[in-house]
């Protein structure tokens, strides 16, 4: 997988340029307030860079990335319903890699899943931040018996999950009331990063799950390779949406705090190199002159090897957990 094939370079620059516009319109720095280290609760941090007027901050004790001080909800609930890159975003940046994305990432990502199921029972199966439906799409084809539920805030994309025969929670996780020990397996891809309360979000998770559950989580790792070397060049880096940068070592360190048991956290991402060559070949990034000579000489070979060597030694910046609710 290339990451031209799920994620275009002129329109996702394009995307970052509206989001930048929206920052300056939407966000009154002025009200954000200042928080503790959201994975260890602690407030021993040091400044490591801005990025359109937010500080990025990590915690001398866990080691999490995180934007400190942060914007109220309020402000962020108004950005992801009613700023223009978010439409963007929908339209322009979505739907036309949506195919690829179903193919490369999201039947991947059911068959996974789909390991933990038995033939034999019927599960209650609910997707946060749902999107358009694609993950749940492709489990239910796997395993067609059970319930399957999105929970998705956005308007449009909860009506297109609807319209998918899905039931559908029109609703932010948080604002959810009546499912508790209600679901066997709980799911969150790319959803942890965007978190201004992490830890309410993730004991809202343990509610929902009944005893011996088990919650599958997706998000960036901020010890892995491609964010670590292009840092606050990094395009994962960017705000007001992605505030938090957990590592494999503090994402089980909250996980755990909340009451979870984590069962397996690996780093299978795929594109680490993909997204440093293609910084440095097309947008000028300046790294060392080791990595600056193994983009333009290093062998497919070679690359394909450092990529996989990244992902054995859970290195890579796309980060997997398997958690459950103890029974």
């Amino acid at each position: 997988m290339k990451e031209e094939e799920i994620r275009k370079r002129i329109v996702f620059n394009k995307y970052l340029e509206l989001v930048e516009k929206d920052v300056k319109e939407l966000f009154d720095f002025k009200s954000f307030i200042e928080i503790k280290c959201p994975a260890c609760d602690d407030d021993n941090y040091v400044s490591q860079f801005e990025k359109l007027g937010f500080r990025y901050v990590s915690c001398n004790n866990c080691f999490t990335l995180y934007v400190n001080p942060r914007p109220p909800v309020g402000t962020i609930r108004e950005f992801y319903s009613k700023s223009p890159s978010t439409t963007f975003w929908i339209n322009e940046f979505f739907k036309p890699v949506m195919d690829v994305r179903r193919e490369k990432i999201f039947k991947p990502r059911a068959k996974f899943i789909s390991g933990y199921l038995s033939c034999e029972k019927n599960y209650a199966i609910c997707d946060i931040g749902a999107g358009f439906g694609l993950f749940l799409e492709e489990l239910k084809k796997i395993h067609p018996q059970g319930r399957f539920i999105a929970i998705e805030p956005s308007v449009e994309m909860s009506e297109i999950c609807s319209s998918k025969r899905l039931e559908t929670e029109k609703k932010f996780l948080e604002d959810i009331t009546d499912m508790d020990e209600s679901i066997d397996i709980l799911t969150a891809f790319e959803i942890t990063e965007h978190l201004l309360e992490p830890a309410r979000f993730f004991k809202k998770c343990l509610s929902l799950l009944k005893r011996d559950g088990v919650f599958f989580l997706t998000t960036l790792n901020g010890k892995g390779f491609d964010i670590r070397m292009l840092w606050e060049n990094s395009k994962s880096v960017f705000p007001p949406h992605h505030l938090n940068f957990f590592n494999t070592y503090s994402i089980e360190l909250l996980l755990k705090k909340v009451g979870f048991e984590v069962v397996d956290k690996s780093t299978p991402g795929l594109l680490d190199w993909d997204i440093i060559e293609g910084m440095i070949k097309n947008e000028n990034v300046n790294l060392d002159r080791f990595w600056l000579d193994f983009a333009e000489e290093g062998s497919a070979k070679a690359k394909k090897e450092l990529q996989e060597w990244i992902i054995r030694n859970k290195l890579s910046s796309h980060m997997s957990v398997v958690a459950k609710k103890p029974f």
